[in-house]
């Protein structure tokens, strides 16, 4: 395989907040979520935790601006053209892992880390 390219992103929890609050989670949930990541989003929610909404949202925005990164200028994805299943999502003990809808032989392999109100992502795109 071929490294395509890496990406890297931070995403500001409270930045987030401040675009839920100019209108709702559900709204920038549809913006930027796929229809797998939509699905998670309604399973987890506790409905009343705007802080959980807020870092469940910034977790795949990071993700995802990290792999446009990693993966222009030969691929331009959309928000919805990616989905990040977390720990365990696809199989128990599974690693997590974002796919592209349009390549299914990319690898993109991902991490994600959020310490106070940051969250941090990298993307390494290999075809």
């Amino acid at each position: 395989m071929t490294i395509l390219g890496v990406g890297t992103d931070i995403a500001q929890i409270p930045r987030i907040l401040s675009l839920i609050r100019r209108r709702s989670p559900e709204q920038l949930a549809h913006r930027i979520l796929s229809e797998v990541e939509l699905g998670h989003w309604g399973a987890s929610r506790s409905g009343s935790d705007i802080k959980r909404d807020a870092q469940f949202l910034a977790v795949r925005w990071a993700l995802k601006e990290a792999a446009y990164k990693a993966l222009y200028p030969t691929y331009r994805p959309t928000w919805k053209d990616l989905a990040y299943y977390p720990l365990g999502a696809i199989e128990p003990g599974s690693k997590p892992h974002l796919s592209y809808k349009y390549q299914s032989n990319m690898a993109l392999h991902c991490s994600v880390s959020h310490d106070g109100d940051y969250v941090f992502s990298t993307v390494i795109a290999e075809q």
